[in-house]
């Protein structure tokens, strides 16, 4: 597997991150959360970071992304980067 498509939000802080994942997995709708809290700027697509080659993402985020099972979790994080803290829903890998 060396491509993947993922969606992301991006917050400043852990129990942030932790509070949106709670509402995410109550089923709330990934895209809008990132369009409302996401500090990255792919949150105007809601959170789409469009395909990716792995080793493009910095190493903790590609190391969630790839890591095996990812594409069957509906959330993934908090994953702290230098960023902040990524929650991340993996579309495909292949």
């Amino acid at each position: 597997m060396n491509k993947a498509a993922a969606l992301h939000i991006l917050v400043k802080t852990e129990s942030e991150a932790q509070a949106l994942k709670v509402r995410l997995e109550k089923g709330e709708d990934f895209f809008k959360l990132a369009k409302q809290h996401s500090m990255c700027p792919s949150k105007k697509q809601g959170g789409d970071l469009g395909e990716f080659k792995r080793g493009a993402m910095v190493k903790p985020f590609d190391q969630a992304v790839f890591a095996k099972g990812s594409e069957d979790k509906s959330v993934i994080g908090p994953v702290k980067t230098r960023f902040g803290f990524h929650l991340i829903r993996v579309l495909y890998k292949s």
